[in-house]
């Protein structure tokens, strides 16, 4: 086959979407601006609120929790996204984990809280502590700030995380997608074990 015919057969087998394929996309988009986005801000103010209401009244291990949890899990049903976790049954209840997630995308953050199934504390970077409610919801959960502006402040942040994980919690540590080098390698970054 000589070379012409090739590029020939080559460009008659390119797809261009369908029609009803960009209308779905449109809608989809249109969906996800007009009544996700309205809707996860509300629920997303909700939660904060929720969370530090909660936190503040008592039983911050469950209003710390689960608050968040179905937050993350409406987030994921308004989008329409399947999901599907396999292996949960080989956590012990009793022992401590962390459980560290390569971070791609904010999409960790709902994967892990809605379905994991297991009661965490987060280790995340201070600045989110500067958002408004969400930084307070954050800091009455006891969720773990970290502080990398110098090698007393990592010290205090691991002194703090081990406090609050010592009762058996489980620690999720999203190292802002850097992971993913180490992923690729077939390890993970040292710093995620060092509150371990």
């Amino acid at each position: 086959m000589s070379n012409s015919t090739l590029q020939r057969h080559t460009k008659h087998t390119i797809h261009h979407p369908s029609f009803f394929a960009l209308m779905g996309t449109l809608l989809y988009d249109l969906y996800t601006l007009c009544i996700v986005l309205p809707l996860f801000i509300l629920a997303s103010i909700l939660t904060a609120l929720i969370t530090t209401i909660g936190c503040r009244l008592g039983n911050g291990h469950f209003w710390g929790y689960y608050p968040g949890k179905w937050w993350s899990w409406f987030t994921i049903r308004l989008l329409f996204l399947p999901v599907k976790v396999e292996g949960r049954e080989h956590l012990d209840p009793k022992q401590s984990y962390v459980f560290v997630s390569n971070h791609q995308g904010a999409f960790d953050i709902f994967l892990i809280y809605g379905f994991l199934g297991r009661n965490f504390k987060w280790m995340m970077k201070k600045a989110i502590r500067k958002i408004p409610l969400i930084g307070l919801a954050c800091e009455q959960a006891h969720h773990i700030f970290v502080d990398k502006s110098g090698a007393s402040k990592i010290k205090k942040t691991y002194d703090e995380a081990r406090q609050t994980l010592r009762e058996g919690d489980v620690s999720s540590s999203i190292p802002r997608g850097c992971a993913q080098l180490y992923w690729s390698h077939g390890s993970l970054p040292p710093r995620c074990f060092y509150a371990c």
